[in-house]
């Protein structure tokens, strides 16, 4: 969804939650998430629970009901062409997130770049070197782990779903 597609007082399923649209800008939508089962949570402004920003990024995974997001994430799981990610995968990424050493700008970790050679990287963590900072990344075309110097990883162009396509076409 578009954020010019919200009202306040809408509800929505995004990710995993549903929420109520409590302020729609031009590029976003504030929101509450709708998790407590006393409607007294919900009254406000001012809310007693946290309002959440949500970009155009995230609210490309926006629908109106359960039914509509299941029907968009099979319609992206059969058209994308992605390979997913194998269980022990996750666990190796999963591991990586909870080390001491947290990355400080984990928005970074939100996106799949895309390397001139088409390749696209998931980054999943990183890791202090010296003073400049390595993003560990995951390539599940290839299935291949590597890493990459945070401002080489920025500079890339961001994923699209056009570009996991033409990936998945790549290898025939």
């Amino acid at each position: 969804m578009k954020p010019s597609e919200f009202h306040i007082g809408q509800e929505f399923i995004c990710g995993a939650f549903w929420w109520r649209c409590t302020d729609v800008g031009t590029r976003t939508v504030t929101a509450i998430r709708l998790v407590e089962d006393d409607p007294r949570w919900y009254a406000g402004p001012p809310y007693m629970v946290e309002e959440v920003v949500l970009d155009e990024a995230e609210l490309e995974g926006a629908h109106l009901t359960e039914n509509a997001h299941i029907l968009a994430a099979l319609d992206e799981h059969q058209s994308s062409g992605h390979p997913g990610f194998p269980h022990e995968v996750v666990c190796r990424m999963m591991d990586k997130k909870l080390d001491r050493e947290r990355y400080p700008r984990r928005r970074l970790l939100q996106f799949d770049r895309v390397r001139a050679d088409g390749e696209i990287l998931h980054p999943y963590a990183g890791r202090k070197e010296g003073s400049t900072w390595i993003i560990r990344l995951y390539l599940p075309f290839t299935k291949e782990w590597v890493e990459i110097d945070e401002g080489e990883f920025f500079a890339l162009p961001l994923s699209t779903r056009d570009a996991v396509r033409k990936r998945a076409d790549s290898l025939g």
